[in-house]
């Protein structure tokens, strides 16, 4: 054990600490049975050249973005990130800065984070957003907690149409916090029925565009919300929000959403941003921490850490919550991409992600694929294959192109559907590939 700097003697002396007589008796509640005798079979170290030409060998076997035409989306999503996003990130006052627990010294991330909730919150139509979430799963349960707190109800009305992932977070919340989620059926791809909504209803949660890629009818779930005095909370895209009529419009209480698409990478996975915004009346309970704007004694503007009502920082009690910190850095890049890009840049995007999308139905249409749903769409639509989408699915990647996401594992009597996402990035050269490809695939 070359890298256990401790002695006989110091193992021996911890070891009599505890109370126990070998490094064994930490572990005997593993069955012998799973315990390797010996040691193990671990290769000789490498030098530094050797280590690298290993770990490129590796990484070839990855299959990512820059390999392969891309229609992968289902809450991450392939845009283009201007080079000034990972300029400026780069900057080790940004890259190696940490939570700003003394707001006196971090004014430059303060007002980045600042100017980060005033986009957010321009962008939903709402009065207030917070400096971030961990990521949407985890902002869309912070809103369900959120909802109960206010309302004292404890149900949680969801629609079939939200990220199944989403959903699965939302369970584990709801489990932790005592709350209890009703999951309502979609009808072609959209929330129509809100016949679950009850007296006891603390929130009613519907995505915008859905998982589907589907719009969904934002003033048919307010007022379901409203009929029983629950909450209305919106999953919303926010490249969608420079075309669509934001959920304050519908007089959303709570937004979240998914920032990976403002100026943040893949990263095969994360780390993600999540958006978190709602009414002023609610603010209070918001989740997470705000920074708002003042002044010091001599009248210059400055920043400070308004409201950060965290385990971390209050009783637990009079907690919104325990989340521990904010996704500042993925903040900061959704924050240089929204200024670099502007108004008229992101619905430049928006607008090419619609034309591209349209592009892409008509040309697997005739490539003999059928859509499923029949709605207006924003970035992602559902084929049916005459064949199981996963089969299909394989083919294509073999011939370099990443055909979307088989819905079978996640929804029932999906197994020959893909969710087939289109961004701003794809040319129209790439989707009629896509439509040679799949026509053999299915062939």
């Amino acid at each position: 054990m070359p890298y256990i700097p401790h002695t006989a003697q110091d193992e021996q002396s911890m070891l009599a600490t505890i109370g126990v007589e070998s490094i064994d008796d930490l572990f005997v509640e593993i069955p012998a049975e799973l315990k390797i005798k010996g040691p193990l079979n671990v290769p000789s170290a490498l030098n530094e050249y050797q280590l690298y030409l290993k770990l490129a060998l590796m990484a070839r076997k990855n299959l990512d973005a820059t390999r392969l035409d891309w229609y992968l989306g289902a809450g991450l999503y392939d845009r283009y990130i201007p080079a000034t996003v990972g300029a400026l990130i780069s900057r080790g006052e940004f890259l190696t800065a940490y939570t700003p627990y003394q707001p006196e010294l971090s004014q430059g991330y303060l007002q980045s984070i600042y100017e980060f909730q005033s986009m957010v919150a321009e962008l939903y139509g709402m009065d207030v957003a917070n400096a971030s979430m961990y990521d949407a799963s985890t902002a869309m349960a912070e809103s369900a907690i959120m909802s109960s707190g206010i309302t004292g109800h404890h149900k949680i009305v969801v629609s079939e149409a939200v990220h199944p992932h989403y959903r699965q977070v939302l369970e584990t919340y709801a489990w932790a916090n005592s709350l209890q989620v009703e999951t309502i059926k979609t009808s072609d791809g959209l929330t129509k029925d809100y016949s679950a909504v009850d007296s006891d209803t603390a929130c009613v949660i519907v995505q915008y565009p859905n998982f589907f890629g589907e719009i969904e009818d934002l003033g048919q779930a307010r007022d379901a919300a409203r009929g029983s005095g629950a909450i209305f909370v919106v999953v919303a895209d926010p490249t969608a929000m420079a075309l669509l009529p934001p959920p304050g419009q519908f007089d959303a209480d709570i937004v979240v959403g998914e920032g990976q698409p403002l100026g943040v990478a893949m990263g095969f996975g994360g780390p993600l941003v999540g958006l978190f915004a709602c009414k002023d009346q609610y603010v209070r309970r918001i989740p997470g921490r705000i920074v708002g704007r003042t002044h010091d004694h001599d009248g210059c503007p400055g920043f400070v850490m308004t409201l950060r009502t965290r385990e971390q920082d209050i009783r637990r009690e009079k907690a919104t919550s325990n989340i521990c910190t904010n996704e500042a850095l993925m903040a900061l890049s959704a924050t240089i991409y929204l200024a670099a890009m502007g108004k008229n840049g992101l619905r430049s995007v928006a607008e090419s992600t619609v034309r591209n999308t349209q592009y892409a139905i008509q040309s697997l249409e005739k490539a003999g694929a059928r859509r499923r749903f029949a709605g207006n769409v924003f970035g992602e639509f559902v084929i049916d294959l005459p064949k199981p989408a996963s089969e299909v699915h394989a083919k294509l990647i073999d011939s370099g192109i990443m055909a979307g996401l088989p819905l079978g594992p996640y929804l029932a009597g999906f197994d020959n559907s893909l969710l087939i996402a289109v961004t701003e990035t794809r040319t129209r050269e790439q989707i009629d590939r896509f439509a040679q490809e799949l026509r053999r695939a299915l062939a």
